[in-house]
This record gives structure tokens, sequence and C-alpha cells, in this order.
């Protein structure tokens, strides 16, 4: 560090005082100029991708300057759902998912996205799209979107002498756990999430029911939970974890099998179609070149087998800074996004699962193995038309009414505690059906 003598500090100081007010009065000038837009969003790789890029938006937009609050999901969800039911008005953008999405729209929540010609709303997928829109008018932009597959090692199929068919059943996953079950030597044959929540081991075990030919509620909003499709996924469901899945599975979310996967453990694993991209990436998994995908299970129904998410960016009701936003997510949601995204990072890391031209370019195909079975997956996944039996609500892994989350949450609670042996399956869905016709009924859906 320099010496000063203390003589020329004092000299200096009224000076500098001067240049410090003049500078302040200047960026209050600039800032005042600008508009700042607050931007809620999770904290996953993607939307942090997203903030690093941000700075071309504002060299594009000097009048807007982004300000971002990046929370881990629960959070996020907490923090968001309390700002627009109270219109709080701390956000101008938010990072909502697609169960909240027509939830808000209905409400009156949130502002309508207008988008322009360059914008191309028929690009977005269908499925996605639809999960976004309430009486034709759009409430969210999707950011990426996902569905669910199977990932299997192709080497330890191999080896057992089965080639698995594009959609497989649940049974004949079952055999093949049993054939690729090898513990002695750190393999398992399948991992399934059991960690409780209702985005979390709910959102597994719905797809499960749905194939199974079960559904949340009937058409009179009555909780189906002890129904023979949920007892018959639940109890196989359990079953096959226990004799073919890894110890302590009761506890293991997304990142707990994404690191088994990763590290060879997991002969199967059915999952968000977002994760094909980090098994297969050789700089994360010690098997990327064994990995090979194909369509979620099916049992009785292919309705619902697989499911249907997405992370988008709306502008709640409220929002004094409408124009701004509304630039904002067009270009984050937008074609030319995509292409700055494969231009930084290469194409293996541009968000999925929201437009028909990202899956149609060939660098993407090239860079992407998983591209054919994610786009099949999403495709099929029908937000509208997910339970073999009709069903009330919108939504595939989830039901898009606000008393689900208490429910899906303690729902999860006891699947769980079924998973670890704390509980028989039948005792747990019976206390599953008495919590959830509670909520119904405190809900008025029915008396």
């Amino acid at each position: 560090m320099p010496h000063f003598h203390r003589a020329s500090v004092r000299a200096e100081a009224p000076k500098r005082l001067v240049l410090a007010a003049a500078l302040t009065l200047s960026l209050c000038g600039a800032a005042s100029a600008q508009t700042e837009l607050v931007i809620a969003t999770v904290n996953n790789g993607h939307m942090i991708e997203m903030q690093k890029l941000g700075k071309h938006f504002e060299q594009a937009n000097p009048d807007i300057k982004l300000k971002w609050v990046t929370l881990e999901e629960g959070v996020l969800r907490q923090r968001v759902t309390t700002d627009i039911a109270t219109k709080g008005g701390q956000f101008d953008v938010m990072t909502i998912g697609m169960y909240e999405a027509p939830i808000w729209g209905k409400k009156g929540w949130l502002q309508e996205l207008k988008t322009d010609a360059a914008y191309d709303v028929d690009d977005l997928l269908p499925a996605v799209r639809n999960g976004l829109t309430v009486d034709g008018k759009l409430f969210a932009a999707p950011f990426y979107g996902e569905s669910s597959m199977l990932m299997y090692r192709k080497d330890l199929a191999d080896k057992a002498g089965v080639q698995v068919p594009e959609r497989p059943t649940w049974p004949q996953i079952k055999d093949l756990a049993a054939k690729m079950h090898d513990p002695k030597n750190g393999v398992y044959g399948i991992c399934l999430r059991g960690k409780p929540g209702w985005g979390d081991n709910m959102a597994f075990l719905t797809t499960l029911v749905n194939t199974f030919g079960g559904q949340w509620f009937d058409m009179q909003w009555k909780p189906q939970l002890e129904s023979k499709p949920w007892k018959d996924a639940i109890n196989f469901y359990v079953d096959l974890l226990k004799n073919y899945g890894p110890p302590g599975s009761a506890a293991n979310s997304f990142n707990e099998i994404l690191a088994l996967t990763n590290s060879g453990k997991c002969g199967m694993w059915v999952d968000a179609t977002i994760a094909a991209s980090f098994v297969a990436d050789p700089k994360q998994s010690k098997v990327a070149d064994q990995m090979a995908f194909a369509q979620a299970p099916t049992m009785n129904t292919p309705k619902g087998a697989n499911w249907l998410w997405s992370w988008n960016l709306a502008i709640p009701a409220g929002s004094k800074k409408v124009d701004a936003a509304q630039k904002f997510i067009t270009w984050s949601t937008s074609k030319d996004y995509v292409q700055l995204v494969a231009k930084t990072n290469g194409w293996a890391n541009v968000p999925t699962g929201t437009r028909k031209s990202t899956y149609a370019s060939p660098e993407f195909q090239k860079a992407a193995r998983f591209a054919a079975a994610e786009k099949t997956a999403i495709d099929s996944a029908n937000p509208t038309d997910s339970t073999l039996p009709k069903s009330p609500y919108v939504g595939v892994q989830f039901a898009a009414i606000p008393e689900f989350q208490a429910i899906g949450i303690a729902v999860g609670q006891q699947m769980s505690s079924a998973l670890a042996g704390k509980t028989s399956v039948d005792a747990a869905l019976k206390a599953s059906q008495v919590i959830a016709e509670r909520e119904m009924k405190k809900g008025g859906y029915y008396k």
C-alpha cells in the first residue's frame, strides 16, 4: 500500500468530496432514466446462465437494468406466492412453474403476455403452451420444459441379453432390474425418487398411478387414494425399490440419484428429461457413453405415464413496468436466445423443452443424443387428458388447484414412510385419503 504524507491526503480530501458528489449526481440522473426490473428466479443451471447472458439484453436496451433475486426452489415458491397474493409488488418478472401458471392466470393475478410475429408463438411445443394457457390467453412464457423418461445403462442391458423397447412396460422394467441388480459390485437395478414432496416423490408417483389407471380426484372432486390403481401402483413401487433399489431410497431425490447414476451405481432411472444431458456428459458421468434413453414405462394405459413441467417467466398483474418486463420475457424465451446460448456454451447446453425449432436444429440433434426421446415424451404428455377415467383437473403429475400443494406434501410424507417400511402401504393410503378429503372439504369442493 503506498505511503501518503498526511498533509497531502488532507489537501486531496475536499477535491475528492466534490468529485464524489458530482459522480453521485450523474449516477442518480442515469438511474432515474433507467427502469429497474426485479426478476425472481430459481437457482438452477439454466437460470444462472440467463443472468450471465443478461448483459446482452442490457446492452440492447440501455434504458432497462436487470436486478436478480435468485432463490432455492422452495423459497422461491413461497416468496412469489406471498408477493402475488398480497399484491406486494416486489417483483416485475417471476419464475413460476406450470402448476402456478393456470391457477394464477385464472385468478387474474398475472398479465396476459402479448407476443409479436417475430416471437413465433406457434413454435412453442403445444403441450407446454397448453399448460400455460387459460381461455386462449397465454399467461407465462416457457424458459425450459421437461418430461420424464427412462435412462438406462445399455452395457448392463446387453449383458443381461435384454433389448429395451422404445416404450417399455413396468413389468419389463421389473424383470430387467432383477437382472441388473448386483449390490455386491455396487450396482442397483433401479433408482427412483423417494424423498417426500408434491414436486418430489409425488411427481414420479403420480405418473405411476396414472399409468396404472388411477387419478387424484374423480369428477365430483372426491379423492381416490384408496382405489385399486393407487394400491397396485404404490405396492409395485415399494416392492421394486425394496428388492432392486439402493439402500435409503426414501431419502433420495433428483440430485442424490443423479450422483448415484453418474458414478455407475444405477442400472435404470426414471426421472426428468433434463437429467439426460447430465448423465450423457463425460465430464460429469463415469458411464456417459453407456447411457441410453427410452420412454417412461407404461402399465394399463399410456395416459399420464410421463410428466410435463416447465419453468416459465410471468408478469404479476400489479406490475408498474409491464412494457419492460414484456420485452425481457420476449428476449429470454425467444429463438434468438437459444441461438445465443448455443453460440456461447454449445448446443448441448441450450434450454430445451420449449420450441419445435430447437429440436429441428441438426446441431442440437447432434449434440444431444437424448433429443428425440425427450421431444417424444413432451409431445405425448397432455395436461388436459392425463388419466384413464375422466378427471376435473389440469396437470399430469399434479392437479392445478391451490389445495394440491398441501395435499401433495402430506401424501408424499406417507409414501416415503411406506417406502422406508415405517408403515404399510394400506395404512399410508388410508391416512392420505383422510388428509385429502379434509383439505377438499375445507376448500368447498364437496360437502
